[in-house]
């Protein structure tokens, strides 16, 4: 799902990429000066990036509960079913980059013959309890459907590289093949955020956040790569100006995947700064935002209603 069409590697070749370089951003908001007004954290806390790029609440109560009550909320169906598919993206990617190191460019058949054997979806029934026996059947059939799609494209890039490149070696086959990093790993604390963040995927070909969502497309979801690009730009001291939501849904059983590619500009890095900075605040000084215009799926409703 991280892998872009024909055309929409063309559309960043001759839209974003150019745009992105000409774009002048402002020094004071490049990651690398985090230590810096309007960068640094005023209040000595730590969020996780969720916490500061999630708005389906829309005063943020969700947050006080969970940080100022200290209200673990149970998942509901939609964030079960977003773990799982995720999970499932990243032990793809990674078993294929596993059996290529293991086998070697020599055993390409036997790698593909391995990534044409269904995904071990055991760990599935670790989640049974909390679902219906229909929506456990269903996580099943989705979770299968997402295994078989992402397989067969690894397979097919794979095979693209090798009969171009007859003298390619292993390192080379998967930075070529599966170029992105999964769960790529971060450390927040420059920002006030957790010192073990975890960005869904990013690609340093050039460099880009992507980030996974299932569900319907929200203008603050760009907030999350975002605040990971700041992280990044502050950590590695290289810019990085582009994003991509990648959005999945099923019509059916079929997979829909559409992708947001967008300039991490000014405005973006000032609105996930206001986001931190204002619910930080919320929790230092332990200020009840009240309700908003609820949201029938969010975990914490019954709380918020009660």
């Amino acid at each position: 799902m991280y892998f872009l069409t024909e055309e929409e590697r063309k559309q960043l070749n001759k839209g974003y990429l150019p745009r992105s370089r000409q774009m002048e951003i402002a020094e004071e908001l490049r990651g690398w000066n985090w230590h810096q007004p309007p960068l640094a954290p005023v209040y000595d806390l730590k969020l996780a990036l969720f916490e500061v790029a999630n708005s389906y609440c829309t005063t943020g109560r969700d947050l006080y509960l969970r940080k100022i009550d200290r209200i673990k909320a149970k998942p509901n169906l939609a964030m079960i079913r977003g773990k799982v598919f995720h999970d499932i993206l990243v032990r793809v990617l990674v078993r294929a980059k596993r059996l290529i190191y293991e086998k070697g460019v020599g055993s390409f058949q036997e790698i593909l013959r391995k990534l044409n054997t269904p995904l071990d979806l055991n760990f599935l029934t670790d989640y049974r309890s909390q679902l219906t026996e229909e929506e456990f059947s269903e996580l099943q059939r989705k979770a299968f459907t997402i295994a078989t799609f992402e397989n067969a494209r690894v397979a097919a890039r794979i095979q693209e590289i090798l009969v171009k490149q007859p003298h390619i070696e292993e390192d080379s086959l998967v930075a070529l093949a599966i170029p992105v990093v999964v769960e790529q790993k971060l450390d927040g604390t420059f920002f006030g955020l957790s010192a073990s963040l975890s960005a869904d995927a990013f690609t340093f070909s050039e460099p880009m956040v992507l980030d996974l969502k299932f569900g319907e497309p929200k203008k603050f979801h760009r907030l999350s790569t975002t605040g990971y690009a700041l992280v990044m730009e502050a950590i590695h001291e290289f810019p990085i100006n582009l994003g991509c939501i990648v959005y999945a849904e099923f019509k059916g059983d079929r997979l829909i995947v559409k992708k947001d590619i967008h300039i991490i500009d000014d405005e973006l890095r000032q609105w996930f700064i206001e986001e931190r900075d204002q619910k930080m605040r919320m929790i230092y000084e332990e200020l009840d935002p009240g309700l908003g215009k609820c949201n029938d799926n969010c975990p914490y409703i019954l709380q918020c209603r009660g």
